[in-house]
């Protein structure tokens, strides 16, 4: 059996636009982004606009079963550049051409938005006619005004064309939507400014979060029902892989006495007392242990999916402990000397004092390690097996007198290895991918951490996933080829793009305000491990996000 509460029913025969929010994943992740439940409240706060879900693999509407083709525009949410191929899968699956190109006024309006479509648009731009770049909030209700004005003049000119006797099927004018901030239209490939919501406070804030009623774990939201709550949007560390270290800035906070509201209004429209705290670095949040006092205090239940090891005390474990966290995971990516590369400069002391302080409390933990670093050689990935081997041994209770550990775990720690994935807009956009390199790290620590849990991701997929994060408009023919022929890794590699520092970018067009020379000076810093302190502690670096 599966229900939902608090979804929104309208009769789409009442509404001037249907909007249809694509999500081109399963339903437990889709169900667990707190972007793509915002999007389907803000949009239903119009009365003239009905937002449907679509969740893959399902082309039809789960609020009233309609299929794709029913609807004004097709919005996809671009979280994952793996979800590529199904976006193409649900337009082919629907009936509707793939290419824009294809595509006349008759057809839905195809949108896109999300982390990828601000990143890296140019992979998509062949099947998507305009993307998001920003936030949906500072761009969404322009663009769902302009709609309705053109699509109220275009019906006018149709009836006039019509009564002619004449078949009226063009192609549909996008360029009056050039004018509104935060807008890439494929056709022209124009220059675009990244569209931020200024105030966190007067952003949307979701207190009437859908809950799902299964058994089906395949049903059941990745964080669970509970109410996601939007501590703080973007992170300014400026960890040089990391893209939402450079996409959003500046770092922008909710008021701690307005988080406290929303979580008790969302109470209030779910039952739910189970509260995950949203946000880059959460941990980073100025008023943290208040905030997880406060909402303790008030009888929730807190989770924290992203925490920073640096900001992470005892009193916010405790805090967390209390309220009824029972994983906490945390990300030291790699050995030290090459944390400081990528500008995490968090010593192993730091490391060890969140993962003593979290097997006391009797957290289990859970740790993402990435290998691929630039500079990073087979010692270093010696030194980071022996590393996990000093974590893992942490689980076990250690006797102070006898200086002994029992032989039961007391916790347990797991441990994710991922290929490092260089990603547009970010310092190590120059960087390249080895394939051959990863597999054999890969084989290495296998080989030698035999006994721990630990799970690795695919070099072979990395490979793609850097091709798709970092490739230009012609990665589109490969996305479409793959629809009906698989494409060898051999032709994947063959398109891996390899740029230096004097090659213009195919997402230069796009400008998320941290300046493109900021982003060469960070590069420039890795080779020899110098950092970029945290500017919310110290002086500004004028990476351009804040003039």
């Amino acid at each position: 059996m599966f229900k939902e509460k608090n979804i929104i029913i309208k009769n789409p025969l009442k509404s001037d636009i249907r909007f249809g929010l694509v999500y081109p994943n399963v339903y437990k992740t889709a169900m667990s982004s707190l972007g793509y439940q915002i999007i389907y409240n803000y949009i239903n706060e119009r009365e003239d606009s009905y937002c449907e879900r679509i969740i893959y693999p399902s082309i039809r509407s789960l609020e009233t079963n309609s299929p794709l083709s029913d609807f004004d525009i097709i919005s996809f949410s671009l979280q994952y550049e793996q979800d590529y191929f199904n976006i193409l899968e649900i337009l082919k699956e629907a009936n509707i051409p793939l290419r824009r190109e294809d595509r006349t006024n008759e057809d839905p309006l195809i949108i896109a938005g999300g982390p990828c479509a601000s990143s890296n648009p140019l992979p998509l731009s062949d099947f998507i006619d305009i993307f998001v770049v920003g936030e949906a909030e500072a761009v969404l209700y322009d663009f769902l005004d302009l709609y309705l004005e053109l699509n109220l003049s275009n019906k006018k000119n149709n009836k006039k064309i019509n009564n002619r006797g004449v078949n009226f099927r063009s192609k549909r004018d996008l360029s009056p939507f050039l004018d509104i901030q935060g807008l890439y239209i494929s056709e022209f490939n124009n220059n675009t400014e990244i569209a931020l919501s200024e105030d966190m406070d007067k952003i949307y804030h979701l207190t009437y979060p859908i809950v799902s009623e299964t058994d089906d774990k395949d049903f059941i939201p990745a964080f669970s029902n509970s109410i996601l709550l939007n501590v703080s949007r973007a992170c300014t560390r400026g960890c040089r892989f990391c893209m939402s270290s450079y996409l959003y800035r500046p770092l922008r906070e909710t008021n701690l006495d307005y988080l406290f509201s929303i979580a008790e209004e969302a109470r209030e429209n779910t039952g739910l007392n189970k509260i995950s705290l949203i946000g880059a670095a959460v941990s980073d949040y100025s008023k943290i242990n208040e905030l997880t006092n406060g909402l303790k205090e008030k009888g929730f239940q807190v989770s924290m999916p992203s925490m920073r090891i640096e900001s992470i005390t005892k009193e916010t474990l405790i805090a967390l402990k209390s309220s009824g966290l029972k994983t906490l995971t945390i990300a030291p990516e790699s050995i030290y000397s090459l944390r400081c590369r990528i500008n995490k400069d968090i010593e192993d002391e730091d490391v060890f004092r969140v993962i003593g302080d979290a097997v006391e409390l009797g957290f289990n933990i859970k740790l993402y390690f990435l290998i691929g670093l630039p500079y990073e050689t087979q010692e270093d990935i010696c030194q980071l097996a022996s590393l996990m081997k000093q974590i893992d041994s942490m689980k076990y209770k250690f006797n102070s007198k006898s200086k002994t550990s029992t032989k039961k775990a007391k916790v347990s720690i797991s441990f994710s290895v991922n290929p490092l994935i260089p990603k547009a807009h970010t310092p190590l956009q120059w960087e390249t991918y080895n394939m051959k390199d990863i597999k054999l790290k890969i084989k290495y620590l296998k080989k030698n951490l035999k006994g721990l849990d630990i799970k690795f991701d695919s070099a072979k997929m990395g490979l793609i996933q850097y091709v798709l994060s970092c490739g230009d408009r012609e990665i589109g023919n490969l996305i479409e080829k793959s629809l009906n022929k698989k494409i060898s890794i051999k032709e994947w590699g063959e398109n891996a793009p390899n740029y230096t520092l004097e090659d213009k970018l195919p997402w230069d067009c796009i400008d998320v305000s941290v300046s493109k020379e900021f982003l060469k000076l960070e590069y420039e810093k890795i080779k020899n491990s110098q950092q970029t302190p945290w500017c919310e502690d110290g002086d500004c670096y004028n990476c351009g996000a804040c003039n």
